[in-house]
């Protein structure tokens, strides 16, 4: 069949009839997708309840990086079931071990682990430590950064609809720009600015804005929630250093970008930082509520026994989830499929951008890619209805994408670690048919 020929009529009659019972039940609890109700998966492949099969290019929001219903993944769940769920105040094999493997793989400077169960909570925690230690309250963010939905998460946040008429946020944030290259505030370029955004910006912003009571940073490795933007090479580092020298704690939110996501085990990886406390979520229990905070341990230290209790964090079943996690990542060398399929996912998708105008930018690293759609290459003016055709048309022929950005128009490319070279090339051949016949 060709690729340009639709393969299914969306929604189909089930996938309908839930979706009504969804809008009546609970009303803003799906973001606006392609219109259809899942109901398995296995690997790279998704069906709906009416027997539609599709490519996954979401990963169930980043989250099953080794793949639906990974078989090993799934024993290692089924038997800690049979054992024990939850003991609360109490430590087990499987919570005890995964810190000490965690520890392992991070950073030498990060020797405490705090085991959680949300991206949220693990950023609440890492600010409430770096508070706690330094006895200051301010905390610098960016301009479209993410770090949850919870209060100081979302206080946090640069992106003015994860707050919006939520009333008043958290007070001592301050908030400094992020590089969002292609559309730069400052209209400069990468290769000439000199991080002006960092290195010339910054300081007047704080200047303006603190009371001089600063305690730290929080920044994602790449910004997820605002359309996968990634900063130029370098630019992190020179933020780190920037933050030493105001004697600031460096917190790193990995909770989207880690466990093989951007090609490497960890996205800190790719510039060698060293954060003080570390965020990691998402892909560590692979669709099982898993979260955790890695920290230095001189900062763990200011806190009391049970001070960062979190009710269902480290539980044994998300403990077993996550050492099933780490053990295929390294069976199956994931994060290493993930560089070499994103470079060739990336390579094509950058020269479809080339060829398309409505396509302006193609960006990304290892199996995290954004397609930026627009008007116009000169106007760049953000195209979110051009966006929401290209995921209605690709959801048609078999390829499931979602949508993020400041706009509603990015695509986002991230598949599960486990993709195929056959899958890739299936699923880029579906994507490139859509963008060219719009």
């Amino acid at each position: 069949m060709s690729t340009l020929e639709p393969k299914y009529h969306i929604p189909g009659p089930k996938s309908a009839e839930l979706l009504a019972l969804s809008d009546t039940y609970e009303p803003g609890c799906t973001s606006q997708q392609a219109p259809i109700v899942w109901d398995h998966a296995a690997g790279c492949r998704v069906w709906d309840v009416d027997g539609n099969e599709y490519i996954d290019w979401t990963s169930g929001v980043l989250v099953t990086n080794v793949g639906h219903c990974h078989p090993q993944h799934v024993e290692y769940i089924r038997e800690q079931a049979g054992r024990l769920l939850n003991p609360y105040d109490f430590p087990t094999p499987e919570r005890v071990t995964l810190a000490r493997r965690l520890v392992e793989l991070t950073p030498d400077n990060l020797d405490n682990c705090f085991m959680l169960t949300t991206g949220s909570e693990a950023t609440e925690a890492a600010m409430r430590v770096a508070r706690r230690y330094t006895g200051r309250h301010e905390i610098i963010s960016f301009w479209g950064g993410f770090h949850g939905r919870t209060y100081g998460a979302m206080s946090m946040a640069g992106k003015m609809g994860t707050k919006k008429n939520f009333g008043p946020l958290m007070p001592g944030c301050i908030y400094l720009p992020y590089p969002y290259c292609f559309r730069c505030p400052f209209r400069l370029h990468p290769d000439e600015c000199g991080f002006f955004c960092l290195e010339q910006f910054a300081d007047r912003i704080i200047e303006v804005s603190s009371t001089g009571d600063l305690a730290a940073l929080i920044i994602e490795p790449y910004q997820g929630g605002s359309g996968f933007i990634f900063p130029p090479d370098g630019w992190l580092s020179r933020l780190q250093e920037w933050a030493k020298e105001r004697d600031l704690i460096f917190i790193l939110d990995e909770v989207q970008s880690s466990f093989g996501r951007t090609g490497k085990m960890l996205a800190l990886e790719h510039e060698d930082l060293r954060p003080n406390l570390l965020c990691l979520g998402k892909g560590i229990g692979s669709g099982v509520p898993t979260a955790a905070l890695l920290a230095e341990s001189r900062l763990m230290q200011s806190l009391g026994p049970g001070e960062m209790s979190s009710t269902t964090g480290g539980n044994p079943l998300s403990c077993a989830a996550a050492h099933a996690v780490l053990d295929i990542m390294a069976e199956e060398n994931l994060p290493e499929n993930s560089r070499r399929i994103g470079e060739y996912m990336l390579g094509r998708l950058q020269k479809l951008a080339e060829e398309v105008e409505v396509l302006g930018d193609a960006r990304g690293k290892g199996l995290v890619i954004g397609l930026e759609f627009v008007k116009d290459m000169e106007s760049l003016e953000p195209a979110p209805d051009i966006t929401e055709e290209v995921i209605m048309r690709c959801c048609e022929r078999g390829l499931l994408v979602g949508k993020v950005g400041f706009y509603g128009n990015v695509i986002r490319v991230a598949p599960p670690l486990v993709i195929t070279e056959e899958q890739a090339e299936q699923s880029v051949d579906i994507m490139a048919a859509v963008v060219r016949s719009l």
